[in-house]
């Protein structure tokens, strides 16, 4: 099994203090005079674009076309369903063009200036969702032929990759850290999380900044291992379903979505280390007056049947059933021999109906991550499973494929301090509008069998010493990569010029003025996260 992240030991030269939320001297963006926000100069890109590459990956991307406006699209585009949100409350806003494909050369240069892919066709193209509204957006790559990009997921060969900007985590750290732990906590059972490594990006002979390379979430071998469709135009229902957990499913096509009930919007008991206070939540809207949003299911692969739709979206529906049956009602439920509905069983107990449908150990490995790293998006997406119905596949739900963590570990104003218990909680929404929960980290929270088993991956896991390997990561590319996240932050100025998200920002994270600051915050608030979760989760 693969361990994707090759965690570098820390440099024994001097390193500087962690913790600069702790800084007196660090004045808030209220309180201060920032530099200048007019756009980065001419003379200041050409001189980052010398030195790009230097120290660090380099992926160079040159467009095919060279017309004069052919950086609009990295510069332009906005998802389209997102632009149509911003329309809603912005008068005569102007609709920017949807993310589109352009026909590219992508060269790629590792760290030891070896030049490992060149010239490659390849199409690029803006991807995400409200990250597509920065000015520095993440970038998909697709080859012509299938490539491996820096040796990620030990040197496997795939067409797609993504770019992450970590535009608005001052650190940059937060997705590579939430991997590295997902990867660990995964990589035993066979499951799946992207790899990632940091390389600096030019387009066009333009210098762009410091990303995040990493893998496209896809059904694959090498990827998410689970039964792909025998033809484009199978219609059986034997195959592998993968699934977003995600509150923009009503912006996909009718048979690439569907809504699930959760048990009838059943209430639900939030988790919060002290018997949820006397206080229950429900997932979804109650009333029309409900603020909340109708949270349903996006099936990520392509499908190509109505009869392949209705089978997962019953499989879904019916396995939280069986899932809130088993915990609030002490009742065993079963699916049919088709999987059409389920019916009592009184020949197993609650505990065997739960883990005949769910990989509960996929389930208590992602409540772990998600509770290290307190996401504000984990009541909304980003929040990924799988069904294999295929011939070798174990007709279970399963919980992988983990993303998107630039928000959390206390980027945004949850458990900023690093206490509380938080992934199985009621939690606020993004602009603290209504209070809701995560009904599949939720459900099970109340049944000792299940929180035994969060006790046993937590204690493996804190006890290996890869909690800390990862912290150690943080120190060690911090040092490694300081000149070029001085190079993109002398691009981008985002730390800084930071309205487009500023509001978002816990206070700590307001306070971290450069790279250092930021990557300094980040280690101080995971190293007393993992610290109190061990005092609570530890055997």
């Amino acid at each position: 099994m693969k361990k994707a992240y090759k965690i570098l030991p820390i440099i024994a030269a001097s390193m500087m203090m962690w913790g600069c939320a702790e800084k007196s001297d660090i004045s808030t963006p209220s309180d201060s005079t920032p530099p200048s926000t007019e756009a980065v100069t001419e003379e200041a890109t050409e001189e980052t674009k010398s030195e790009a590459g230097n120290g660090i990956a380099l992926i160079s991307i040159e467009t095919i076309n060279k017309a004069e406006n052919v950086m609009d699209f990295v510069e332009k585009p906005v998802a389209s369903h997102v632009s149509a949100q911003i329309a809603t409350w912005t008068p005569n806003y102007e609709m920017p063009p949807a993310p589109y494909y352009e026909e590219c050369l992508v060269t790629v240069t590792d760290k030891e200036n070896n030049v490992t892919i060149e010239n490659a066709s390849a199409m690029v193209k803006v991807r995400g969702n409200w990250t597509t509204t920065y000015d520095k957006k993440p970038l998909r790559i697709k080859f012509v032929e299938r490539r491996n990009i820096l040796g990620l997921n030990d040197g496997a060969e795939m067409k797609n990759w993504v770019l992450l900007a970590e535009y608005k985590d001052g650190s940059m750290l937060r997705d590579k850290a939430a991997l590295a732990i997902a990867n660990e906590l995964l990589a035993e059972d066979g499951l799946y999380a992207s790899d990632a490594e940091f390389a600096e990006v030019v387009i066009n002979g333009e210098y762009w900044g410091v990303y995040l390379l990493a893998e496209q979430q896809q059904i694959n071998p090498d990827r998410i291992n689970i039964t792909e469709p025998a033809t484009v135009d199978y219609a059986g229902t034997d195959i592998g379903y993968f699934m977003e957990f995600d509150g923009y499913f009503y912006t996909e096509p009718e048979l690439q979505m569907f809504h699930v009930d959760y048990a009838d919007n059943a209430p639900l008991v939030p988790y919060d280390g002290e018997g949820g206070n006397d206080r229950t939540m429900t997932c979804l809207p109650e009333s029309k007056s409900d603020y909340r949003s109708d949270i349903g299911f996006t099936i990520k692969n392509d499908i190509y049947s109505q009869e392949q739709h209705d089978f997962i979206s019953s499989f879904v529906n019916n396995t939280y059933k069986i899932m809130y049956e088993a915990a609030y009602n002490d009742a065993a439920y079963v699916f049919t021999e088709d999987y059409s509905e389920i019916i009592p069983a009184s020949d197993i107990t609650p505990q065997e109906a739960v883990e005949r449908v769910v990989n509960v150990e996929s389930l208590a490995d992602m409540y772990i991550l998600n509770e290290i790293a307190c996401d504000a998006d984990v009541y909304w997406s980003s929040f990924f499973m799988t069904a294999d119905f295929g011939e070798n596949g174990d007709k279970k739900l399963t919980f992988n494929a983990p993303w998107d963590f630039d928000s959390a570990m206390g980027n945004k104003d949850r458990c900023a301090d690093s206490t509380g218990l938080y992934a199985a909680n009621i939690v606020p929404d993004v602009n603290g509008d209504y209070e809701t929960i995560n009904p599949w980290l939720a459900v099970l929270m109340y049944e000792d069998w299940y929180t035994d088993i969060i006790r046993e991956n937590w204690s493996e896991l804190y006890n290996s010493g890869a909690l800390t390997d990862v912290c150690d990561m943080i120190k060690s590319d911090t040092e490694e990569y300081s000149e070029a996240f001085k190079r993109n932050y002398k691009r981008w100025n985002n730390i800084i010029k930071n309205d487009s998200f500023v509001a978002e920002l816990s206070m700590k994270a307001k306070k971290c003025r450069t790279h250092s600051d930021a990557s300094e915050y980040l280690y101080d608030w995971l190293t007393k996260r993992i610290e109190y979760l061990n005092d609570y989760w530890n055997n």
